[in-house]
């Protein structure tokens, strides 16, 4: 694949706790001129951010890395990121409540953050790496019917990131309008391709400029 059509379905990425404004502003200016489909940052950057650059997709981040805030504590974060600018939510789900086999919880409150979020995309992280292979096939459902636009595999904070067997499963079990996105431990051009050609539409990476340019 050329990397011109690679880099539409990056979400260029910088979710470090000490990432600086000069290294947000730098991740911004590579997404300008690489086109990639997003930037990812952190909430208290999405206003400067807007500001600065009213141009890009933004995307952020809600209830992250561990999930386990209320849904109203992420309904509220939701409402205030999109305020400050943000296009697209990629929220964590509720991993207690999985493992406590609480299901419709965990679709109400992802129902309640894609009302929230309206008519921008919401990306459900799913946190791959703690689920068996049945509470994975559960929550494609459960991501399908609470109306999400994306699942997506991995906060890239986990024990390991995405796994190209996750990508094949959740393809057999996520509804017709879900889209899947990969993110964590991506390192290659040729991982980027096999998860594009897996059936990846988005790709959450902080090493896309590394992969695709320096790496030519």
């Amino acid at each position: 694949m050329e990397n011109s059509e690679i880099f539409p379905h990056i979400d260029h990425t910088l979710l470090n706790p000490v990432a600086t404004s000069k290294q947000i502003a730098a991740l911004c200016r590579e997404a300008l001129n690489y086109n990639t489909a997003s930037v990812c940052i952190p909430p208290c950057f999405v206003k400067r951010v807007w500001e600065k650059f009213p141009e890009l997709n933004i995307c952020t981040v809600i209830g992250f890395p561990l999930g386990y805030s209320t849904a109203q504590t992420k309904w509220f974060e939701t409402k205030d990121a999109i305020v400050c600018g943000a296009d697209e939510i990629d929220m964590v789900i509720n991993q207690t409540e999985v493992k406590n086999g609480r299901f419709s919880v965990v679709e109400k409150e992802i129902a309640l953050i894609k009302d929230a979020c309206k008519n921008r995309i919401l990306k459900v992280i799913v946190e791959t790496c703690n689920l068996t292979r049945q509470e994975k096939i559960e929550l494609c459902r459960v991501v399908t019917s609470a109306g999400a636009d994306y699942i997506k595999t991995s906060t890239g904070f986990g024990s390991s990131g995405a796994a190209i067997e996750d990508v094949y499963l959740f393809r057999k079990y996520i509804g017709d309008n879900v889209k899947i996105k990969a993110a964590g431990g991506i390192k290659s051009k040729e991982q980027l391709e096999m998860f594009l050609n897996a059936g990846c539409d988005r790709i959450g990476t902080s090493s896309a400029v590394k992969m695709l340019i320096e790496g030519d």
